[in-house]
C-alpha cells in the first residue's frame, strides 16, 4: 500500500483490531503485569505494566506516525515527558539555550529542577537567528529548546534554520509541537531531532486525559528516552492512552475547525478600540505571519489579546466570558480563556519570560463561531 495521508494514519496506525473477538476498537489492557510462558519468557515482549502495555504500545505508534519519526514514548504528563528527555540528553554542566517566551511549566523544570543538578540555561529571543547563535556555545550547549508557535504570545520560529544552528554547535534541537499539533506542523521534517507533546491539549483534545509524549529517530537517544521512562516510571496508563488514541482519531477534522474560527475572531477583532494587540500567526500582521505560512499548514487555534486599559481590564474580560471557560490548559473541543500572568505563567513572573499583565489567552474551540463572537463582543463590552 502506498504511503497514506495523514488523516488515515490518525485512525488507524497501531490501530489494529482485536484479532479473538474482532473488535473494531482494540482492548483496553487494564492490567498491572503479564503471565510468562516460563521463565523470561514474555508473551509480545510485555512483562509488567511500567516497562510496556500494549494500550500504550498503541500510542506510541500512533503519535510517531504522525509526526513521522521512527521511535515514540507516551508519559503521565507534558511535563513528565519533557522531564525523561532532559535526564536521557544532559549531564551536569551542560547547557540549554531555550526561548524567551516557552511555557512557564517548562522554564520551571529546567531552571528549578534540572538547575539543582547543574544543568545551565539561557533564554533567548528565538526569532532573532542572530542572538541565538550568539547564545548557543559549541561543546557546551547540548539542547536548543523552542516553542512554535509559543506560549502565549504566538511567537513563529524558524524551525529549519534553528536547527542549523543547534546542529552546528552540537546540539540537540527539540521542539514543543503542542500549540500546533502534528497535524498542522512536522518538526522533524524540518530538521529537528526530537518533538514533544503536552498529549493533554490538542491531541486528546477532549479536556477529559492528561499525558505526554516524545518522537525522535536517534535510536542512541531513543533507547536513553526508553530507559528513563521505565527506571523513573512516569508513564501514560492504559485507560489515559486509550483516551488520547480516541482523541487523536478526529485531530485532523477538529484541527481545522479550530483554525477556521479563531482566523474568524482573530480578523474580526482586529481594529476594537479595547485592544492594543491581537497575538495571533494568521493575522498577515503578524510578526511570524509569513513564517508560519511557510512551515504550518494552518495557523492553529490558539490566539492571545492584550488591552489597552491596562491589566484591569484584561481581568474584567477574562471573568466576563460565558462560552469561554475561564480555565487551565487548551486544546479541547470546547474554548477556554485564561489569564498566563496569574494562571500558567505565574512561575516567570519576574524573569525574561514574564507575560505581559495586559495580556489574555483564548484557545478557541470548536463551537458554531457566531455563539464564540457574541460571547466575546458581550465581554468586551463590559471592559
Amino acid at each position: 500500500m502506498s504511503e497514506q495521508h495523514f488523516e488515515t494514519l490518525a485512525i488507524h496506525a497501531g490501530q489494529e483490531f482485536d484479532p479473538t473477538t474482532g473488535s473494531i476498537i482494540p482492548p483496553i489492557y487494564q492490567t498491572s503485569t503479564f503471565v510468562q510462558d516460563g521463565i523470561g519468557g514474555f508473551r509480545g515482549g510485555y512483562e509488567y505494566a511500567r516497562s510496556g502495555n500494549p494500550t500504550r504500545s498503541s500510542l506510541e505508534t500512533l503519535i510517531a506516525a504522525l509526526e513521522g519519526g521512527a521511535h515514540g514514548y507516551s508519559f503521565s504528563s507534558g511535563l513528565a515527558a519533557e522531564d525523561a528527555l532532559l535526564r536521557a540528553a544532559l549531564e551536569p554542566g551542560d547547557h540549554i539555550v531555550l526561548g524567551n517566551d516557552v511555557y512557564g511549566g517548562t522554564h520551571r523544570l529546567i531552571n528549578k529542577i534540572h538547575g539543582k543538578s547543574g544543568i545551565l540555561n539561557d533564554t533567548v529571543e528565538m526569532m532573532d537567528l542572530d542572538a541565538v547563535r550568539a547564545a548557543v556555545v559549541p561543546g557546551k550547549t547540548k539542547i536548543l529548546w523552542l516553542e512554535t508557535p509559543s506560549n502565549p504570545l504566538m511567537k513563529i520560529s524558524d524551525i529549519a534554520a534553528l536547527a542549523e544552528i543547534g546542529h552546528a554547535a552540537g546540539a540537540i534541537v527539540v521542539v514543543d509541537n503542542t500549540f500546533a499539533s502534528p497535524y498542522l506542523q512536522q518538526p522533524l521534517a524540518l530538521g529537528a531531532d526530537v518533538v514533544v507533546h503536552s498529549t493533554t491539549k490538542y491531541l486528546g483534545g477532549h479536556s477529559d486525559v492528561l499525558g505526554g509524549a516524545i518522537v525522535l529517530n536517534d535510536p542512541e537517544l531513543a533507547e536513553a528516552v526508553g530507559f528513563q521512562q521505565f527506571a523513573a516510571g512516569a508513564v501514560s496508563g492504559p485507560m489515559d492512552a486509550w483516551l488520547t488514541v480516541r482523541g487523536i482519531k478526529t485531530l485532523a477534522v477538529r484541527m481545522r475547525q479550530h483554525t477556521a474560527n479563531a482566523q474568524t475572531i482573530a480578523e474580526r477583532l482586529v481594529g476594537h478600540p479595547a485592544l492594543e494587540r491581537i497575538w495571533y500567526p494568521g493575522l498577515d500582521t503578524h510578526p511570524g505571519h509569513e513564517l508560519a505560512a511557510r512551515q504550518m499548514s494552518g495557523f492553529g487555534g490558539m490566539l492571545s489579546l492584550q488591552f489597552s486599559a491596562g491589566p484591569a481590564a484584561a481581568r474584567r474580560f477574562a471573568e466576563s466570558t460565558k462560552l469561554f471557560s475561564l480555565a487551565e490548559s487548551l486544546g479541547g473541543v470546547e474554548s477556554l480563556i485564561g489569564y498566563p500572568t496569574e494562571m500558567t505563567h505565574a512561575s516567570v513572573r519576574g524573569t525574561a519570560l514574564e507575560v505581559p499583565e495586559n495580556l489574555i489567552r483564548l484557545s478557541v474551540g470548536i463551537e458554531n463561531v457566531d455563539d464564540l463572537l457574541a460571547d466575546l463582543d458581550e465581554a468586551l463590552a463590559a471592559v
